[in-house]
C-alpha cells in the first residue's frame, strides 16, 4: 500500500479492521514517525533544522515563519497539513492518521493533543480504528493542555481555553472553554 492509498483510505472515514492492510500500513508509518520525531526531540536544532525535519515528517514545504518548540510527538506524520505562520509549542501530541488540517497563523499551546482516531465500540471491534479529520481554521489559538477530538472543526480566529476538551465544532470568532468545551463569548466582546 502506498502513502497515497493510505491517505485515501483514511479520507473515506471507514472503519479500519485490526490486522488489515491499512492497519499494517499505519504501523509502518508509525515507525517512520518515531524515527523522525526521535531526531526532532533528541537534541537542540536551529529553527531552520526543525522546519526541515517537520517537512520530512509531513512531506510538505513549510514557510520560514513556521515554529516548533520540541518535544513533539506524532504516530503518523504524513497526514498533518500545516498552513503558513503556524507555531506549535512544546509537548504537543498529534494522532494524525485521520488528517489534521491547521490553517495559517495558528498558535498551538503547550501539551495540546489532537486525536483523529476512534475505536470500534463493540468489544470484538475494539482494535478497529475509525478515522475522522480535525480542521483548525486560520488564526486559531489553542490554549495549553487542550484536547481536540476526532471530527472536530474549529472556525477561523476561535480561541480554545487552556485545558479544554473539544468534542464538537466551534464556530469562527468564538471563545470556548471547559470539558466538554462550550462557547462562552465572541472574541470581540
Amino acid at each position: 500500500m502506498t502513502n497515497e492509498e493510505f491517505i485515501s483510505a483514511m479520507e473515506s472515514s471507514s472503519q479500519t479492521k485490526c490486522g488489515g492492510e491499512v492497519h499494517l500500513k499505519m504501523h509502518e508509518l508509525s515507525q517512520r514517525a518515531l524515527r523522525i520525531t526521535a531526531l526532532i526531540n533528541g537534541s537542540y536544532h536551529e529553527p531552520s533544522e526543525l522546519r526541515s525535519l517537520m517537512e520530512q515528517l509531513t512531506g510538505q514545504s513549510l514557510d520560514e515563519r513556521f515554529g516548533l518548540f520540541p518535544p513533539f510527538y506524532t504516530d503518523c506524520g504524513i497526514n498533518i497539513h500545516i498552513g503558513r505562520g503556524v507555531f506549535i509549542n512544546a509537548g504537543c501530541k498529534f494522532q494524525d492518521q485521520g488528517g489534521i488540517y491547521i490553517g495559517d497563523n495558528c498558535l498551538i499551546g503547550h501539551g495540546t493533543i489532537i486525536a483523529t482516531l476512534d475505536h470500534g465500540m463493540l468489544p470484538d471491534e475494539r482494535g478497529d480504528l475509525i478515522p475522522s479529520p480535525v480542521h483548525i481554521g486560520k488564526g486559531v489559538w489553542i490554549g495549553s493542555g487542550s484536547i481536540i477530538l476526532s471530527g472536530v472543526t474549529i472556525g477561523d480566529n476561535a480561541v480554545i481555553g487552556a485545558g479544554s476538551v473539544v468534542t464538537k465544532d466551534i464556530p469562527a470568532d468564538m471563545v470556548a472553554v471547559g470539558s466538554p468545551a462550550k462557547v462562552i463569548k465572541s472574541i470581540y466582546e
